[in-house]
C-alpha cells in the first residue's frame, strides 16, 4: 500500500515503515513524550509481530520522516444502550436508506483503528495529518478482502487534537470518556464512497 499526495505547503510519499528506517526515527519527535518513546523503541517490533501495520509519510524534497502512524483491525463494540441509539442516530444518517435496517440490528461494527498518529513537531499545521487521513479513507474505501465500514481512533483527549479530527469528520463515540486521557472517534467510510461512487 502506497501512495503520493501532494498539499500546498508539502508534497509527501507514504510507504510501509521498514527496520531500516530506525536510525530516521530515532530522530523523530511528533512532541508527544509517550508516543515519541513508542516510536523510538516500539513501533518497528509491534509491527513485526503483527500488532498493528506502521506506516511513514516523507517528504519528497529530502527523505526525511514527517509522520508515522499504525493500523490495526478494530471494531465499534456498543455496551450502553443509549450510547449504542445516539450512535445509530448519527450514522443512520450517512448510510444508504436500503441497508439502515439491517445496520440497526448489527451488534459490532467492523473498522480500521489509527493506532498511533503522530507529525513531526516542525511539520504540524501544514496539511499533513489531513494527507494521512485521506490516505487512509482513500485506501478503505477501495479495499474488499474483508467489511470494514468504520475508521476509529483514540484521539488524546485535548483541543487541538480533538478539533483537528472533528475537522476532517469524525463524531465521538461516546461522553463517558469525556474526562479521559484519549477519546474514542469514529468516521463513517460508507458516507464517502457513496460519495465517490456519485462522482463517477
Amino acid at each position: 500500500m502506497e501512495e503520493r499526495t501532494l498539499s500546498s505547503d508539502i508534497e509527501i510519499s507514504i510507504e510501509r515503515l521498514r527496520e531500516e528506517d530506525s536510525c530516521g526515527l530515532s530522530s523523530f519527535s511528533c512532541g508527544v513524550d509517550a508516543l515519541d518513546t513508542f516510536f523510538h523503541d516500539e513501533i518497528l517490533i509491534c509491527s513485526k509481530y503483527h500488532y498493528f501495520s506502521s506506516y511513514c509519510a516523507r517528504s519528497i524534497a529530502d527523505g526525511e520522516i514527517v509522520a508515522v502512524f499504525t493500523l490495526a483491525n478494530d471494531a465499534v463494540i456498543l455496551g450502553n444502550s443509549d450510547d449504542k441509539d445516539d450512535f445509530i442516530e448519527q450514522s443512520s444518517c450517512k448510510i444508504n436508506d436500503e441497508y439502515i435496517p439491517i445496520f440497526q440490528q448489527q451488534t459490532s461494527f467492523p473498522a480500521v483503528n489509527i493506532g498511533h498518529l503522530g507529525v513531526r513537531s516542525d511539520m504540524q499545521s501544514k496539511g499533513i495529518g489531513e494527507q494521512v487521513l485521506d490516505f487512509i479513507l482513500n485506501t478503505f474505501i477501495a479495499y474488499d478482502v474483508s467489511g470494514c465500514q468504520f475508521i476509529t481512533v483514540d484521539s488524546l483527549n485535548n483541543p487541538d487534537t480533538n478539533k483537528f479530527y472533528v475537522r476532517n469528520g469524525f463524531s465521538f463515540q461516546t461522553n463517558s470518556d469525556m474526562y479521559k486521557p484519549t477519546r474514542r472517534m469514529y468516521l463513517p467510510i460508507e458516507l464517502y464512497r457513496n460519495n465517490e461512487n456519485e462522482d463517477e
